[in-house]
């Protein structure tokens, strides 16, 4: 049974339930360090020995999340992303191996959700002023739109080995799961140096692993929406212990134009072409990855409210929907989150 609450103030905790609690670490303490990265920031708190050259570690963190970046940022004009958003009609662009592993999860969450996750919408994103090129200020007009839609759509793609087919127009945007993937890809490199507790952030997404020196998970808030209206309730605060778990939300309120008395969020819909227009403002979902966290919230926030929870309980997603109701926000929790509740 699904639940629809009114935000009220109470905290709340979710517990995961795995079958072997993560053992106390001995013999080290928590260190923190971090950088920027993909037009945001990162950080990374670990529970290591004191003879661990944290300058090297860092250094080979940021190397993962520089790699992410040359091959999928649409920001990096020689990336492998802005390579094939170039390339000529009728030609194919050889992929790297991580951007092929990002685009096949990509089509996988696309035709799982039927398009509302599709990773071609690269022009629209940039026609809507939310790309790298230059915002006119204002809505595009439709005749402007039109073509820009009927380019898109994530159906064109066709991958052969390593290449991918450029059938003409099609633009690549993975910014809704490439972060996601630069967590996963930080983890990895954690993990290879024998760190086994750990917890990762970059931009607002984070990767839990193993306890604290003093037993504890890593406790985390989830990202609340700010109250859009003064009468709104605020958001209810809740904590989740990251055991072997990563955490994503995507958000109206992140990247968004006012013009003419109405929000244009950065969350696109590719049935319209146009940013989404209904209750939903933020989904946060819990996975065992982050680059599936990431690709769930971004494809259940371009689902209205009711579609989403009843997408995230058939596909036994942990998934927190935050929408504007009669009353202020609401949020709704999907049965695999609800059976978290500690």
């Amino acid at each position: 049974m699904t639940r629809l609450l009114l935000l009220q103030s109470m905290p709340r905790v979710l517990v995961p339930a795995i079958a072997t609690p993560p053992a106390r670490p001995v013999g080290g303490s928590v260190r923190a360090f971090g950088g920027e990265t993909m037009g945001t920031t990162w950080s990374v708190k670990a529970v290591l020995p004191a003879t661990t050259d944290l300058a090297a570690l860092k250094a080979s963190v940021e190397r993962a999340l520089d790699a992410v970046v040359s091959q999928m940022s649409p920001w990096a004009p020689l990336s492998d992303l802005s390579r094939y958003n170039r390339a000529a009609p009728g030609s194919w662009t050889v992929l790297p191996p991580d951007t092929l592993t990002v685009l096949r999860r990509a089509l996988d969450v696309a035709a799982q959700t039927d398009g509302a996750f599709d990773p071609t919408l690269g022009a629209l994103t940039d026609l809507w002023g939310f790309g790298p090129r230059p915002f006119a200020g204002q809505p595009p007009q439709a005749e402007t739109l039109a073509p820009r839609r009927e380019a898109c759509g994530w159906k064109r793609l066709v991958l052969d080995g390593e290449a991918l087919f450029q059938p003409g127009g099609l633009k690549l945007d993975l910014n809704g799961i490439a972060k996601g993937f630069g967590v996963d890809q930080a983890a990895a490199v954690l993990d290879r140096a024998g760190v086994r507790s750990y917890l990762i952030e970059v931009g607002g997404e984070l990767r839990g692993i193993g306890a604290k020196p003093d037993g504890q998970p890593w406790w985390v808030e989830l990202e609340r929406p700010p109250p859009f209206e003064p009468a709104a309730n605020d958001t209810q605060k809740t904590l989740v212990a990251l055991h072997d778990l990563a955490v994503a939300t995507s958000g109206d309120y992140r990247r968004f134009f006012d013009h003419g008395g109405r929000r244009y969020a950065h969350t696109l819909d590719p049935a319209t072409g146009a940013p989404i227009v209904h209750a939903t403002v933020s989904v946060t979902v819990l996975a065992k990855d982050c680059i599936s966290a990431d690709a769930w919230a971004t494809a259940l926030t371009v689902m209205p409210p009711e579609r989403a929870l009843a997408f995230a309980a058939a596909h036994d997603l942990a998934a927190l929907i935050v929408s504007r109701g009669p009353s202020g926000l609401e949020e709704r929790l999907s049965p695999a989150l609800q059976a978290m509740l500690d």
